[in-house]
């Protein structure tokens, strides 16, 4: 069993803190653990609260966003509501009776008892509702196209002699004004028919209430108008039609009738006639394929059985005796299982007293041997038993499935000579069924002719409104409102996509690949530094808990030469490399802080002597290693500047001079902490990456990014750096989108007076 062992110092004089191990390092551990054997429970599913908690995370980053959004689109649609001009709306009200014209019953009226046709029925009615031809008679009963009130109030302009001469002069000026004022009847007309009611609303609306009623009432008029003319038109064409499909459908029943009969004979096939029902029906009767149906249901459920058998069998067959549900339940084996554990336990006892080669231990032994060899007879009865029913099931398939082959030749045969028995009977069939069917609508048509009926009833009619029903500025706000959210949560979502800023722990292992060791709080007065000496601080804690973790992160412990860099100036590198050697210093250790920022050096204004040169000197081979060490507050740590700040620093750096430096550094220190320059657009670090055992990365958790950390890392992967993790410095868990309590203000404030 894998262990992991954790020191935890007192707080005290000697300034070592408790730590905290972060989730990127126990994620490491569970990867070592998981890959050496270890058994780790399976990580749950998507975890609803902290999904809700990111969704908050979004909303805070970007509350300035949405709130820019929302109110744009508000006030948008103040605005569009106080220009749109007020309209009226009036309906008729129509029952639309679930009676259908239907001639070819042979009465006028008949009953639609089917849903689906019911339906179909009451959806074409919309649509004549709808339709261009009853608008167009509409407008010819009204006079439309010749009132400009009418055009006044569909908010359009009445055409005009222009208008013609646009149309090249194909169309006359009536014409053009009536194609007009269908098009706006159509715009402005509404059919309403609600799923449980029969009673359709055909509404109007337009800028004056008075038209609106008025047109309304005359799509009512006209359409019940309409449907009485269409039952007087039809009744008379119905039975000339009927009269000339009738001695077409009874030449056809005669034709039909002969040629089955006579391929009857022929194929020697009985034709067998029963009382059915539906009355008489006819079949050709077959022994063989009767036969074959009950042997083929037959072979397919010996098939079923093979299979089931065949997977119990292979189940048992690879499964431990225990395991196996029917050795569980034997009562034989609960009894075996009982004795074995009370000498099991017996064992126990006499392991605690007597060594394994004692007389009694070997006894114990052997009895729990003969109990396992006894159970697993028990287990490998019940597999033969399993293995017996398969071999059986297997005999009754192959059976069924000859019989079968046997009778399809057969059967094949006799179905082929019944193929034009069935093409020629379904033809006889529909011809008589057509026939008789024709016959029967035709008289009742006869007997019906000359009535007169309307399935269509004006139930409402169109009233004048009294006040408009647009615009509605409650509705349009709140449509603003939602317009407003969505078109902000697609903002939203497209920044956080494109988004590359690190702000979280979780972004640190999502977009960049790398464990997360450290996470630096970001404090109210956003000076790190002023919190640095206070060994209480939440900064401190933190730097604390990095060196622990540095101390996991190879397998030797903390590396002898360790390199502190970032994408960019100004990320907390030189701060993070400082607070790392001086923790490690305090633990014992001989440190060496080494300023290798040639170019932007700052190591220098924290010691005693400012101008005291450093490593340049040192590389250049103007003063020894010794010579430019300087003491620090910790007796085991040492610093040395960049001074002073040379021309060309990636020359300095590329010479043999860094090579020596660092073999005398890794001889006369226990670990050697180097403060490099920012990895972007400079090759200074990726040298010093090459003499480093390890590579710690800072990344500022309150800029955005663009790129730069993914660039940086590219880069010492080129070089095959070994990077031990990310630093994620000024980290504010609001920002971050998540309860990162754990991680700073909650913890670091235990053992704090109240």
């Amino acid at each position: 069993m894998n262990e992991i062992r954790v020191n935890h110092y007192s707080r005290g004089n000697d300034n070592k803190a408790g730590y905290i191990l972060n989730e990127a390092f126990l994620d490491r551990v569970e990867l070592e653990g998981r890959a050496q054997g270890a058994a780790y429970p399976e990580e749950s599913g998507p975890d609803l609260t902290a999904l809700l908690k990111t969704i908050m995370g979004m909303v805070r980053r970007n509350i300035a966003l949405i709130g820019a959004i929302v109110a744009a689109t508000l006030v948008l649609g103040v605005i569009v509501t106080l220009l749109i001009a007020p309209r009226y709306s009036a309906q008729v009200r129509v029952l639309i009776d679930d009676q259908a014209d239907q001639i070819i019953e042979g009465s006028e009226l008949q009953k639609v008892n089917n849903v689906q046709d019911a339906e179909r029925f009451l959806q074409t009615q919309l649509g004549i509702i709808q339709s261009r031809s009853l608008t167009e008679s509409v407008v010819e009963s009204g006079r439309l196209e010749r009132d400009p009130a009418f055009y006044e109030a569909m908010g359009i302009d009445m055409p005009t002699q222009e208008d013609v001469l646009k149309s090249g002069g194909t169309k006359k000026l009536d014409q053009i004004r009536k194609e007009a004022a269908i098009d706006a009847l159509l715009g402005n007309l509404t059919v309403a028919l609600p799923p449980d009611s029969r009673i359709a609303s055909i509404s109007v609306s337009s800028r004056s209430a008075v038209y609106s009623a008025k047109l309304a009432q005359l799509y009512g008029e006209r359409y019940i108008e309409r449907n009485l003319n269409q039952k007087y038109d039809s009744s008379s064409y119905a039975r000339r039609f009927l009269a000339d499909q009738l001695d077409e459908a009874r030449a056809k029943v005669t034709q039909s009738e002969r040629d089955l009969n006579q391929y009857a004979s022929a194929a020697g096939l009985i034709r067998v006639t029963s009382q059915g029902q539906d009355g008489n029906q006819e079949a050709v009767l077959s022994v063989t394929n009767n036969s074959l149906v009950q042997l083929n249901d037959a072979a397919s459920k010996a098939t079923a059985d093979r299979i089931a058998a065949q997977d119990r069998w292979l189940t048992l067959a690879k499964a431990a005796p225990l395991a196996i549900p029917e050795v569980n339940s034997n009562p034989a084996v609960s009894g075996l299982l009982a004795e074995k554990a009370k000498v099991e336990a017996s064992l126990a006892e006499e392991r605690t007293r007597h060594l394994d080669d004692f007389t009694t231990v070997k006894s114990k032994q052997a009895e729990i041997a003969e109990y396992e060899n006894r159970i697993g007879a028990i287990a490998d009865s019940i597999k033969k038993s399993a293995y017996l029913e398969y071999q059986s099931a297997v005999e009754r398939e192959k059976s069924f499935t000859g019989q079968v082959n046997s009778l399809r030749g057969e059967a094949l045969k006799e179905q082929d000579r019944g193929v034009q028995l069935a093409v020629l009977k379904r033809i006889a069939d529909t011809n008589k069924t057509l026939y008789d069917t024709l016959l029967s609508r035709y008289n009742q048509l006869n007997a019906t002719a000359g009535a007169s009926s309307n399935n269509l009833t004006l139930v409402d009619r169109a009233e004048v409104p009294a006040k408009p029903y647009s615009p509605r500025l409650l509705v349009n706000i709140v449509a603003s409102l939602v317009l407003g959210l969505v078109l902000a949560a697609g903002a939203v979502l497209l920044r956080e996509i494109f988004d590359d800023a690190i702000r979280s722990p979780e972004d640190v292992e999502r977009k960049l690949g790398m464990p997360l060791l450290g996470l630096i709080p970001l404090e109210k007065d956003g000076d790190v530094a002023s919190h640095f000496d206070d060994r209480r601080s939440r900064v401190s804690e933190a730097y604390r808990s990095l060196v622990t973790n540095l101390r996991y992160s190879t397998a030797t412990g903390l590396p002898e030469v360790l390199m502190v860099t970032s994408s960019r100036q100004s990320e907390g590198k030189s701060t993070t490399a400082r607070a790392v050697a001086r923790d490690i210093a305090v633990l014992g250790k001989r440190v060496l802080l080494v300023d290798a920022d040639l170019r932007r050096p700052t190591l220098h204004n924290f010691m005693a002597d400012r101008k005291m040169t450093g490593l340049t000197d040192v590389l250049t081979g103007e003063k020894t290693l010794d010579a430019a060490l300087q003491p620090s507050e910790v007796p085991t740590l040492s610093y040395m500047s960049a001074l002073p700040a040379p021309p060309d620093p990636a020359l300095i750096l590329a010479g043999e001079g860094l090579n020596h430096f660092m073999e005398e550094a890794r001889r006369k220190f226990d670990v050697v902490v180097i403060d490099a320059p920012p990895l972007l657009g400079l090759s200074d670090a990726a040298l010093l990456a090459n003499h480093a055992d390890g590579v710690l990365f800072m990344v500022d958790a309150s800029n955005f990014h663009r790129g730069a950390v993914k660039s940086a890392l590219r880069r010492l992967s080129l070089i095959k750096a070994n990077m031990l993790g990310v630093v994620l410095n000024r980290f504010a868990p609001k920002v971050g989108g998540e309860d990162y309590d754990y991680y700073t203000a909650n913890y670091y404030s235990y053992g704090e007076k109240d």
